[in-house]
């Protein structure tokens, strides 16, 4: 529940959930935003005589690892920005065509049907493989080639229902998790790029496996919920040598799928690890891993932070645009997941709260988004979907959305709202369980 607060009694480590005036008349870029550092109180109280607190998302103390997610105050000029340039990206033509153009072959309720089993296996041998490597064995990767192949195939026929899988979140299972939502994230921005299948099985490998070498990382240093010491930032960062030594030692591992765990952490800029490589340095797979794993790790709870909104995450890493990321590789991701990512919590023309359900790859600002509550808050009787690009509201107005809401606002989960919901089961009880709650930096 969130609690109204004096600007004069902010902390470093609060979760500043809403303001007393529109945040588009505060230098702040997101909406909602854990505190970094003195600046950022004094922004606030340049601006705010009082602001709302989410306790459940506030932090005693803040460490580096969550501070690279706190917003900085921009200036008026850039204030003009994050959501316009995002529409711009999404609607513009870009000079780099995608190399071929799929189209859907299912709807995302057929798909969803049809995909749930492979999902459930896929979970299944993540846990699996995490366990195998835990214990210096080997691994299926007879298993684990079918289980991709049968999650690029469902990706090609319609790429949404198994994004919708990926709002399949449980905190204590990040790790697992967040390898198989990096894999799903891959294959669909590979389809979205035009690879060929071939190329989406290796990248879908790659991805899936990215994270093995935690398994090789002490447990107290991965799930230790504060900062850590210099000495355990080294060890944690040899996840990645530990990870690309476990696949090159198992036979039938494609070598440009170990670029994926070898080179998502490295940045166009030189700031990554393990090699410090800059630009063209870095493989397109390594780009792209790059990119997914950091998408779905800012937006997903995790032992030392909370996740942040799914648009707030595209500003950000629009903003870090060749910096971290390759420029053109970030805009096309943007354009492949859309402004309005499924399972998005919106405000809609018509007061009405929905959430976003599927995409229009023709017209991206124009989704198909479920009808959830009314503009009085209360429910609607009936779960009705309606269609951005065609439908109209109650004055006869196209349907636009008007504002991303915070997950979880109004007690509205969007998960439950997706075509998923109704054949969501629990993943299988991992093994290693106490490995479960591991960080991603």
């Amino acid at each position: 529940m969130k609690k109204k607060i004096n600007v004069r009694d902010l902390k470093a480590g609060m979760y500043v959930y809403e303001l007393d005036r529109p945040w588009r008349d505060t230098p702040f870029p997101f909406q909602g935003f854990q505190i970094e550092n003195d600046e950022a109180i004094s922004q606030l109280r340049q601006h705010c005589e009082h602001v709302f607190i989410d306790p459940d998302r506030s932090l005693a103390t803040v460490s580096p690892i969550q501070a690279w997610r706190a917003p900085r105050p921009v200036s008026a000029e850039e204030k003009q920005g994050p959501t316009a340039e995002l529409r711009e990206v999404v609607e513009k033509t870009t000079a780099h065509r995608p190399r071929r153009v799929y189209q859907d072959q299912a709807t995302v309720e057929e798909e969803a049907r049809f995909i749930k089993e492979t999902h459930e296996q896929a979970s299944s041998l993540v846990h699996s493989v995490m366990e195998d490597v835990q214990r210096g064995g080997t691994f299926d990767v007879g298993t684990a080639k079918k289980v991709v192949d049968d999650m690029t195939q469902s990706v090609l026929r319609n790429p949404d229902a198994l994004i919708c899988f990926t709002h399949l979140k449980k905190r204590h299972e990040y790790t697992a998790l967040h390898s198989l939502r990096v894999c799903i994230l891959a294959l669909a921005f590979g389809r979205h790029l035009g690879f060929d299948e071939e190329t989406l099985n290796v990248l879908g490998i790659g991805a899936l496996l990215h994270d093995v070498g935690k398994m090789k990382v002490p447990l107290e240093i991965l799930n230790k919920p504060g900062k850590l010491t210099e000495h355990e930032s080294r060890i944690m960062r040899n996840h990645v040598p530990y990870g690309v030594g476990v696949l090159e030692r198992t036979k039938g591992i494609p070598k440009k799928a170990i670029e994926v765990a070898c080179l998502h952490h490295e940045r166009c800029d030189g700031t990554g690890y393990m090699d410090e490589l800059k630009g063209d340095q870095i493989s397109e797979f390594g780009l792209i891993g790059a990119i997914v794993d950091v998408y779905d790790a800012i937006t997903s709870d995790r032992p030392y932070g909370h996740g942040i909104a799914t648009l707030d995450a595209l500003n950000k890493m629009y903003a870090w645009r060749q910096t971290h990321f390759h420029s053109r590789l970030v805009e096309q991701f943007i354009q492949c997941m859309g402004i309005f990512p499924i399972g998005s919590l919106v405000r809609l023309n018509s007061h009405d709260i929905g959430v976003v359900k599927t995409m229009n790859r023709a017209q991206r600002l124009k989704p198909q988004v479920v009808l959830v509550l009314k503009p009085d808050k209360t429910r609607h009787p009936f779960r009705r979907t309606v269609d951005l690009a065609h439908e109209t509201n109650g004055r006869g107005q196209p349907y636009e959305i008007t504002k991303v809401l915070p997950a979880g606002l109004y007690g509205v989960q969007p998960v439950d709202y997706l075509p998923i919901a109704a054949m969501a089961q629990p993943s299988p009880t991992p093994v290693g369980q106490h490995r479960a709650q591991q960080r991603s930096i």
